[in-house]
């Protein structure tokens, strides 16, 4: 009997707790729930607990008020959102927006809201959610003409609304992309600073390097800026004439697309277009090629640079940029050999040149895919200064010194023809695994523009204290 007389308290003492629990659990469920402020938690800041008006997708916030306790759900722009009650007391609860919210698709009754569910209760929130920072990783375009369309690709660009060109100058023309992957505007007159281009849209801010309209490292553009060098000059040979005399004819155009430029250079020059091969034939090694001045020409010294892009910049920091415009689409054969002064034989990838103080432009293989490349007009390539191979080798190396801008126009400076040079090669290649044939090369490629910018990049913070 004893032992009956025990077990029926113990019973008695579960079914009491049970009844406590369960009404515990109702108070809580009727609770009103309150939201005052919301948090955003992120250890690596400088205000790791700081209030907010808006989160992106991944952060982690901290929703501060009363009436948490016994929360069911959390809807974030409808979203239903996973929590771990272990983080929720009464008063405050940490939860991460989920990378798969929907931002701009969000349905409208839903967008920039958060809801809280209990049992018997819940309160819509009134809070802008936008995507992760929007970034901008290539422009069609860094130095274009007055009335020139510039397209600006990255990621989260959605609603891209104002961009700020250097001086101040804003565009509010823009078209932009429904997936947030480009948008486009039209260069307006009277742009005469350089530096980052900033653009604002749906999900903030995002800026480029400070390569916008960079003239301070112009190379040479054929009108006036830096100075060509050509010697050797005939009617069949690889030299681009780059000027009239008695013993050179120019093989300078002027722009094909009537945009303002100026001249320009075809890599491959109508003399060879229009010659007895009708281009470059099969297997030809410095089948053309253009120079700077070289040894002893200003221009050709780059440590007047210094005074815009430090000694001290890392190489993947600073590129050679051109502007290149193919009317017609390019693919099966051809490359464009860049050597950093005149001691190269231009024979292209895979040859001794390679891995070399030289670097090659193949636009028509992507990610070991042949895709015919054209342009609709012109466009920025750009090359940093790490991808040319000897400094990619360097970089590669862990126990060498990792190369700086200084490493290159010293490595300039010391050569004994300080020309800095472009030409075509048309030999047989292997490139991303992919094997290249060579063919007839009649392709119409037009160059403007050398130059040399910076191209670190620009992060632009949500908060001004940590811009």
């Amino acid at each position: 009997m004893k032992k009956i007389h025990i077990l029926y308290l113990t019973l008695l003492t579960l079914i009491g707790i049970t009844f406590l629990s369960c009404e515990e659990s109702d108070n809580l469920g009727s609770t009103p729930i309150q939201v005052t402020k919301i948090y955003l938690e992120d250890h690596e800041s400088s205000v790791p607990d700081r209030p907010v008006e808006f989160a992106r997708l991944g952060q982690m916030i901290r929703i501060e008020g009363s009436g948490f306790l016994g929360m069911k759900k959390v809807f974030i722009n409808g979203y239903d959102t996973y929590f771990n009650v272990a983080y929720v007391t009464d008063n405050s609860m940490l939860i991460s927006i989920h990378r798969n919210t929907p931002v701009v698709d969000a349905e409208e009754e839903v967008r920039n809201t958060i809801q809280l569910v209990k049992e018997g209760t819940d309160i819509t929130y009134t809070f802008t959610i936008m995507a992760a920072s929007p970034t901008i990783t290539r422009l069609s375009n860094t130095l274009p003409q007055p009335g020139d369309l510039v397209t600006a690709y990255g990621e989260n660009l959605h609603e891209t609304s104002k961009v700020t060109l250097p001086g101040g100058v804003e565009v509010t023309n823009i078209v932009s992309d429904e997936e947030g992957e480009w948008f486009t505007f039209t260069m307006p007159d009277g742009v005469t600073a350089s530096g980052s281009l900033f653009s604002e849209g749906a999900n903030g801010k995002a800026a480029t390097p400070a390569y916008f309209n960079f003239t301070e490292g112009i190379l040479l553009d054929w009108d006036g800026n830096g100075e060509g060098g050509a010697w050797s000059w005939s009617e069949g040979g690889s030299m681009i004439g780059i000027q009239d005399s008695d013993d050179q004819q120019s093989d300078l155009v002027s722009d094909p697309l009537n945009s303002g430029r100026g001249n320009c250079v075809p890599l491959i020059p109508e003399r060879i277009l229009n010659g007895a091969n009708g281009g470059v034939v099969a297997g030809k090694a410095r089948a053309t090629e253009v120079w700077t001045a070289g040894t002893d020409n200003p221009m050709d010294d780059w440590s007047r640079m210094y005074a815009y892009i430090p000694e001290t910049t890392p190489l993947n920091e600073v590129a050679f940029q051109f502007d290149i415009y193919v009317p017609d689409p390019w693919s099966n054969t051809g490359q464009i050999q860049v050597v950093l002064y005149n001691n190269f034989n231009f024979t292209g990838v895979g040859s001794d040149d390679d891995g070399q103080r030289t670097a090659f432009y193949i636009p028509y293989i992507q990610d070991g895919v042949m895709v015919p490349y054209q342009t609709e007009g012109w466009e920025t390539v750009t090359i940093p200064f790490s991808e040319f191979g000897y400094y990619a080798n360097m970089l590669e190396d862990d126990e060498a010194t990792p190369p700086t801008f200084k490493n290159v126009v010293e490595d300039r400076l010391a050569a004994t023809y300080q020309n800095f040079g472009m030409g075509i090669v048309n030999t047989d290649f292997t490139y991303q695994d992919v094997e290249v044939i060579s063919t007839l090369f009649n392709q119409e490629i037009y160059v403007d523009n050398w130059r040399v910018v910076p191209v670190k990049t620009v992060t632009v913070s949500d908060y001004d204290d940590e811009e």
